[in-house]
Order: structure tokens, then C-alpha cells, then sequence
């Protein structure tokens, strides 16, 4: 596990104001504490990379959905899949509609260094607001870990033009690689897992467009 401040500094020019990693984790953890009760398991919910790359180990994973929150591409990332100077865009599940994606149990023992590998993962410069979702599984709902986004947020897009999203895929990309291989590993996978994500489809086929 690396120190908080290698994991977050490179980051701390990306901040809004109040937006303070370190802090927003340990706000994290203790309503987990809270919650987690005897069982100390900690639920994950992955709608996007989390699904194909979650890098930590689970001891189950299931298929669920949760509603209220729904997947979208409308997230500028100036780290993952873009920089500042040509931000990317990755996924946050925006509020309205439902979301499918993958629920992952991390047994208890596991679960805080889980949650050190999530923060240094997606939240450097803290853009993401984390929230407990309900998920059902094969035990009954659980309460899981997700990263929401508000369109309050200086990170939310909004809509972008037909022409701003094909100069993104073309030319977008960050530590984790180009926003087109994201969105296009996302589609996939979520193909292999029988759901079909009509909106990304579509946004994606204005990359392979050959007249534009």
C-alpha cells in the first residue's frame, strides 16, 4: 500500500475546493464500520472498468442492478483516460433510471486495503461522490459501495456534440490508456454479460464513422 500523499498529491491542482481525498475515504470506511456489523464484508459495485478490471480480489461477484443511478459517459477525466490540456471522458452513474453491473463481495479482513487500492484508483483528486447503493444478491440486498457523480459537478460534460465526442476518441488519453479503448472495452464487456448499453453503442459509432 503506498503513502496517501504518492497516491494523491500528483493530483491536488484537479481539486474543487472541499473535495479532500484522504478525507472523503475515512467518511467512507466509517460509515462502512457502521454498517458492516458482524458480517464486515464490504460490497462493491462496478458499472464501467470496475467490471472488467476491478484489480482486487473478491471472494463473489454477481450480476445486479440498482436503481435511481444510471451509467453514463459523461465524466471529464484529465487523469485516467485523458490530461488537462485534452481531458478524456470515463463513466459515473448520474441519478435517474436503473444501472446493471457486477456486485463483489471482499470479505472483511480484505475490505480496508480494498479500499486504499478504490481511492488511489478513482478518487486522486477526489471527483467522485461515494455512496451506499442497494444491490440485490443471492444473500438479500446489501448496501454497496459506488461512485456517483452529480451534475452539479465541474467534471459532469453535459451533452457534447457529435464532433466533440470523435475528437475525444481519437485523441483522448490518460495513465490508464485512450478514452476509445475504455468506452470500447466497457461495451464489450457488458455484451459478455447480457447488457446492452444502446447509448454507448451509439456514441461509439461515431468514432468508426468514415465521413465525419
Amino acid at each position: 500500500m503506498q503513502p496517501a500523499d504518492a497516491a494523491y498529491a500528483p493530483y491536488q491542482h484537479l481539486r474543487q475546493p472541499g473535495r479532500d481525498p484522504e478525507r472523503m475515504l475515512a467518511q467512507a470506511r466509517a460509515q462502512w464500520h457502521r454498517q458492516a456489523g458482524a458480517q464486515r464484508d464490504l460490497w462493491v459495485f462496478g458499472y464501467a472498468s470496475l467490471i472488467w478490471r476491478p484489480d482486487f480480489d473478491f471472494s463473489e461477484r454477481h450480476a445486479s442492478r440498482v436503481h435511481g443511478w444510471h451509467r453514463a459517459l459523461a465524466m471529464w477525466s484529465r487523469v485516467n483516460r485523458g490530461t488537462p490540456e485534452l481531458p478524456g471522458l470515463v463513466f459515473a452513474l448520474l441519478p435517474g433510471g436503473s444501472c446493471q453491473g457486477m456486485v463483489y463481495r471482499v470479505p472483511g479482513q480484505q475490505a480496508e486495503a480494498v479500499f486504499d487500492t478504490l481511492w488511489a484508483r478513482e478518487m486522486p483528486s477526489g471527483v467522485y461522490d461515494a455512496r451506499w447503493l442497494p444491490c440485490a444478491t443471492p444473500h438479500g440486498p446489501v448496501p454497496a459501495l459506488a461512485f456517483t457523480l452529480s451534475r452539479r459537478s465541474p467534471a459532469f460534460t453535459g451533452e457534447l456534440a457529435p464532433e466533440q465526442y470523435r475528437h475525444i476518441f481519437r485523441h483522448a488519453s490518460g495513465r490508464y490508456g485512450t478514452t476509445l479503448d475504455y468506452a470500447r472495452r466497457t461495451l464489450d464487456t457488458l455484451r459478455e454479460h447480457g447488457i446492452h448499453d444502446r447509448r454507448l453503442r451509439t456514441l461509439l459509432a461515431l468514432a468508426d464513422d468514415p465521413n465525419a
